[in-house]
């Protein structure tokens, strides 16, 4: 499988995020509901801290990945649900950094809503990966 990136105009590539993810030779695609920062037993986890729960709705992602025999850097598609959106943009340079540094190359929306199932649940993300 090999991916490359879209990148039309580079306004995104600022936040380690691309236009778009072209995929060429993949045989598998996994579709991620979307993983909050809950514990095990489904219980919320860090309220109030938009940091911590971003870091462990990632970890969970990457767990889930990892179920799947895959890893982020198959990750092609990120949607992030936030219940701030300026609040999240507080701290997108550490969120997408840490996309990065785990090797996703991916395209992304976020996308504002005004709650999400727990109110103490400030973010979801949604993945599409592929192998």
């Amino acid at each position: 499988m090999k991916t490359r990136t879209i990148n039309p105009t580079p306004w995104l590539q600022h936040f380690n995020l691309h236009h778009g993810v072209e995929v060429i030779g993949a045989s598998r695609t996994l579709y991620l509901s979307g993983q909050t920062s809950t514990a095990a037993d489904g219980s919320t986890l860090h309220a109030g801290d938009l940091g911590a729960q971003f870091r462990t709705a990632w970890a969970n992602v990457k767990d889930a990945l990892t179920e799947a025999g895959m890893g982020p850097s198959n990750v092609v598609r990120l949607n992030i649900f936030v219940t701030d959106v300026d609040a999240f943009m507080a701290i997108a340079g550490e969120a997408t950094g840490q996309i990065k540094a785990d090797g996703t190359e991916t395209a992304c929306t976020l996308i504002g809503v005004a709650r999400l199932f727990d109110p103490e649940v400030m973010i979801e993300l949604e993945a599409t990966a592929v192998a």
